[in-house]
């Protein structure tokens, strides 16, 4: 028997990258998938190609979350496995950074995610696993990224917070911190090819390991703490960076 059949899982993000990786790892251990995304049609060809079920929603925005769970309570009932995926990075100097950039990286990575949590709670059955993706620039300090760090720092203090206050329902919550991973977010940021290379280059000396990592190494984690394996794993945080955080990037 796999070690995830019969449960059902919900990764927001779903569409690419990490979530799309972590996707395919949880139906191939047997998971019936929901995944969501902003945009319609990404959402219904990656759900066409990998085998799960694509629902459009906006997790910056709270009314969204309502909707989705009402869908997804409609298709299954109840879930098993809660991966909130979805954020967004902005990248720009203190004096530069907006009140709009802002509220969309905190209303995305934070308000977002706790407001999805919270509209989920009802379908969750006992001995949920919830795992936040958040980023090992929760720890790191980097010019350049004062308040998508911070969400992330944030995320993980509720994660401590929300594996306390769930544990009477044996839900259990974790957070997994990536660090460089291979995945086309810069791009989709609208990064040159060229300026995503410097990047590259600039950090992966300072990378132990010295490469960047996969999106299917985080869904193997993922997939991990989501299973019945990790069944004493609550309120932790997994860093996945090859080692990143233990040298500064600035």
């Amino acid at each position: 028997m796999k070690r995830l059949e019969n449960k059902v899982a919900l990764v927001t993000g779903g569409n690419s990258g990490i979530g799309y990786a972590t996707t395919e790892e949880l139906i191939s251990n047997g998971a019936r998938v929901i995944i969501t995304g902003r945009q319609k049609k990404a959402v219904e060809n990656a759900a066409k190609k990998i085998g799960a079920i694509g629902l459009v929603a906006d997790q910056s925005d709270s009314k969204s979350a309502v909707k989705l769970v009402s869908a997804v309570e409609k298709l299954y009932g109840k879930i098993d496995i809660l991966i909130l995926n979805a954020g967004i990075a902005i990248y720009s100097p203190i004096d530069q950074i907006s009140e709009d950039q802002y509220d969309k990286i905190m209303n995305t990575n934070l308000k977002g995610v706790f407001f999805t949590l919270q509209s989920f709670l009802r379908v969750l059955n006992e001995g949920a696993a919830i795992t936040f993706v958040s980023s090992y620039a929760a720890y790191n300090g980097s010019a350049n990224s004062i308040i998508y760090s911070a969400s992330k720092a944030a995320l993980n203090s509720m994660t401590r917070n929300a594996a306390t206050e769930l544990a009477s329902r044996k839900i259990r919550v974790n957070a997994v911190c990536p660090g460089m991973i291979e995945t086309p977010v810069f791009t989709k940021l609208g990064f040159p090819a060229e300026m995503v290379q410097a990047m590259k280059e600039s950090i992966l000396p300072k990378v132990p390991l010295k490469r960047a990592g996969s999106p299917a190494e985080v869904a193997n984690l993922l997939a991990f703490l989501s299973s019945d394996a990790a069944s004493y794993i609550t309120g932790s945080e997994y860093i996945i960076d090859g080692g990143l955080h233990l040298n500064p990037l600035s």
